[in-house]
């Protein structure tokens, strides 16, 4: 989905990334991050951001949270991060990032509450007065007092399959008294996700009923003398809809594929943010008209309908459309050992080939390497870190 907008907008991440595949730098099965590109992208956000006083908390989930690609985005102004569970909270703090909110959307295990309050999370998220009473225990006992954000729902919300969670949103002066009464915690706020979305039909981001959800909330706790409270509203961030999330009164803002320029609307307008990763693959053997090339990446993202992936494949760099073929991945109930690139047409592929996708990753659900790439915005590639999908040195080359 993303390729075409790759190859125009940043080709030399397609170019470089073969060129130091081809001579061993980048190992097959590998997210390539463009690091420059990275932080210019959050720097605008972060501008942006700053302009409507939100404070910015930064997903790194989608880039496997990459020690390089966090310090990257250090570097453009978002210090801190947004742990989706406690295995991204670790790595996020390992690279140096403070911890704005945990516990949203994987809430916190009960045996790591503890764990979880020594890394002083900003904000923790619950969905239930149990989980509230654990993260407050766990806070008194180091002395803090924890703000919570209630992760709230009301009928007619949106929500995935198995995202699922919160207390009633009609009940939140009752929610947040019961959150003051914790030793330990106090009420901090609310959340939702996704609070927008993208809308195939108009090619806008449209905010979904969980926005109205959350205004109708703060406005019944203003009423109950809470002002000063936190609103998160997660989902699609990029800076083109900050105008819009300010207005309907966030506070907080969660940008992840904003970050590398792989949003929705990334696909359908030339917006500020730069795309800056692509997935970097191997021809490995060739039989029956097909060409198979290594998996363990081959994350297409459900958020889009289903399209003919197509891949650059190329011993030498290049963005060009003759190196452009169809390629099969298996359907995401089989393990992608491979993907099946059409041999039978213009493009003929050898063993040993570079093989480049424009996906729109969740690295982190893979088997993928993350490989941060710094310098290719004054064409000096430099390869800084390859790291396994969550965010811990790799062991290649051995």
């Amino acid at each position: 989905m993303f390729l075409d907008l790759i190859r125009r907008r940043n080709p030399a991440l397609v170019e470089q990334a073969i060129a130091l595949h081809q001579i061993g730098k980048l190992p097959a099965n590998t997210y390539v991050v463009d690091l420059d590109a990275v932080e210019a992208n959050t720097r605008h956000i972060a501008e942006v951001a700053a302009k409507f006083r939100l404070k910015a908390y930064a997903m790194t989930k989608q880039i496997g949270r990459n020690a390089s690609y966090c310090k990257a985005i250090m570097r453009g102004g978002i210090t801190t991060s947004v742990a989706v569970d406690m295995e991204c909270a670790r790595a996020t703090q390992r690279a140096g990032m403070g911890l704005g909110h945990l516990g949203h959307l994987v809430q916190v295990p009960r045996f790591e509450a503890e764990a979880a309050a020594s890394m002083h999370p900003e904000n923790w998220t619950v969905f239930s007065q149990e989980k509230a009473m654990e993260a407050g225990a766990a806070s008194a006992k180091l002395g803090r007092t924890q703000s919570l954000l209630a992760r709230i729902v009301a009928d007619g919300d949106t929500f995935y399959r198995g995202h699922e969670g919160g207390f009633p949103a009609d009940n939140i002066v009752a929610v947040a008294d019961a959150f003051d009464s914790v030793a330990g915690a106090r009420f901090g706020g609310i959340v939702t996700f996704p609070s927008q979305l993208f809308d195939p039909r108009s090619r806008k981001v449209k905010p979904t009923p969980n926005l109205s959800t959350l205004q109708r909330a703060a406005e019944a706790l203003a009423k109950g003398g809470r002002k000063d409270i936190e609103i998160n509203t997660p989902g699609t961030t990029s800076a083109e809809i900050l105008p819009m999330l300010a207005e309907a009164g966030a506070t907080q803002i969660e940008p992840g594929h904003g970050l590398t320029g792989t949003t929705p609307l990334h696909a359908m307008e030339d917006l500020p943010e730069l795309p800056a990763v692509i997935y970097l693959s191997e021809v490995s053997h060739l039989i029956g008209g097909e060409a198979f090339c290594f998996g363990g990446g081959l994350y297409i993202d459900p958020v889009f309908p289903d399209y003919q992936v197509r891949a650059i494949v190329s011993r030498e760099p290049t963005v060009s459309d003759a190196a452009l073929a169809p390629v099969d991945i298996p359907v995401p109930a089989s393990i992608d050992y491979y993907g099946m690139i059409d041999a039978s047409g213009r493009v003929k592929p050898r063993i040993g080939d570079s093989v480049v996708f424009g996906f729109r990753p969740q690295a982190f659900v893979t088997r993928a390497y993350v490989a941060g790439v710094a310098g290719l915005s004054r064409g000096e590639p430099v390869v800084e870190t390859i790291h396994d999908a969550l965010g811990r040195p790799a062991d290649w080359p051995m």
